[in-house]
């Protein structure tokens, strides 16, 4: 078992969920978000949406957060437009708002791929001209709608007619001093960043402009994610599937 410290970097509900898993397994992991996440305000948009959404072929979701806080109550019955997802934290989400399983298309456990070119080939059989689909997802900082467009692009090439709507944004995290100290001797005390998001490692560089990243550790969820660390500085980065045994391979593969 490793004996390094790791910081998992996600939303603070789902990096204590996280590192309490990799604890279970021995690793030392503690939660260091590096993203907040904040419902947006209601200025009718979204409650204008909720009332349409019945009349897609398909929902796409981007993040856990973008089910949790799109669904008011949850979801009854087997009918419905289908529910898209590139990974296993949203599907368990849109379980948990009650979907049925048969409405639900993700990539399989133990593919190795959770992205949207993973997803592609599991929905692109659906998508037809006149196919309708929704995407529900981040904001920016800002409120206006952020994130990855490849599938929304594959999807438009298909001739389907899409729609976008914002259900909360990310920001930020506003760290206490300890949780500042803590970010800055990760910098160089051999512990181990757990990254699912270069949104993460974005803000991670402007709160420590000055941070010399050359001798950190990083393991990354996504090649994509990967690369931003490398491109930060990060002296070793792995990338890795998001799935727990994975994740400590990656993470005990430091020497």
């Amino acid at each position: 078992m490793t004996q390094r410290r790791v910081l998992v970097t996600r939303p603070q509900r789902e990096a204590l969920r996280w590192a309490l898993a990799l604890r279970q397994r021995g690793i030392d992991a503690h939660a260091l978000p590096l993203l907040a996440i904040e419902a947006l305000a209601d200025d009718g948009a979204l409650r204008d949406m909720r009332t349409r959404a019945g009349g897609f072929d398909a929902w796409m979701f981007v993040s856990a957060a973008a089910v949790e806080h799109f669904f008011e109550q949850g979801v009854q019955g087997p009918q419905g437009p289908r529910c898209w997802c590139t990974g296993p934290g949203t599907a368990g989400a849109l379980r948990a708002a009650g979907v049925p399983e048969a409405r639900i298309d993700v990539p399989a456990p133990g593919s190795g791929q959770f992205d949207s070119e993973a997803l592609w080939q599991i929905v692109q059989p659906q998508v037809r001209p006149g196919f309708r689909v929704l995407f529900v997802r981040g904001a920016d900082a800002g409120g206006q709608p952020a994130g990855r467009d490849w599938l929304s692009r594959h999807v438009a090439d298909a001739g389907a007619r899409q729609e976008t709507v914002a259900t909360y944004r990310r920001v930020p995290p506003t760290w206490s001093d300890e949780a500042r100290r803590v970010a800055e001797a990760a910098a160089r005390d051999g512990s181990v960043w757990l990254f699912s998001s270069s949104q993460a490692i974005a803000n991670l560089r402007e709160a420590l402009p000055a941070a010399d990243w050359s001798g950190a550790l990083a393991v990354a969820t996504h090649p994509r994610i990967a690369q931003s660390a490398s491109a930060a500085g990060f002296g070793r980065v792995r990338a890795s599937s998001p799935e727990l045994d994975a994740l400590i391979a990656s993470i005990e593969s430091f020497q």
